[in-house]
């Protein structure tokens, strides 16, 4: 495993803890300045930013994934209660395919968040070590 993808773990594993951005930026910026050398850190940048979508539809999903996938969510609902109640086997087809749908919309959108929280984070090393510190 690259340190491209061990990031994007360590970025998924802060999202998985409930606090704001700026804590989760902190809390990597420290686990990336001990982990990753600076050469590496500039290769995962520009491999990011080459990467990233930059459409509304990501952004979108980016941002708000379980909004966009609630509608999936439902169509998969009604699916399965209309071939439930009318013993209608074709019904289960929405329930599978809204289903599918949804879930990988959550996912491509988990993934697209981890990878901006790591850009986020490279970009705020980044900064902090152009700036000369002060004593």
């Amino acid at each position: 495993m690259g340190q491209y993808d061990r990031l994007i773990l360590m970025a998924e594993d802060e999202l998985t803890q409930y606090s704001t951005d700026a804590r989760k930026i902190e809390k990597l910026r420290q686990k990336i300045g001990l982990s990753v050398p600076a050469a590496e850190q500039r290769q995962v940048k520009a491999q990011l930013q080459e990467e990233l979508p930059t459409d509304w539809l990501s952004d979108l999903v980016t941002n708000q994934r379980q909004t966009v996938a609630l509608p999936f969510w439902g169509i998969a609902g009604l699916g399965l209660l209309l071939g439930i109640s009318f013993m209608q086997p074709i019904d289960f087809l929405a329930t599978i395919a809204g289903g599918a749908i949804a879930i990988n919309l959550q996912r491509w959108g988990w993934k697209l968040q981890a990878k901006r929280l790591v850009l986020q984070t490279l970009e705020d090393i980044e900064e902090r070590s152009r700036q000369p510190t002060k004593d």
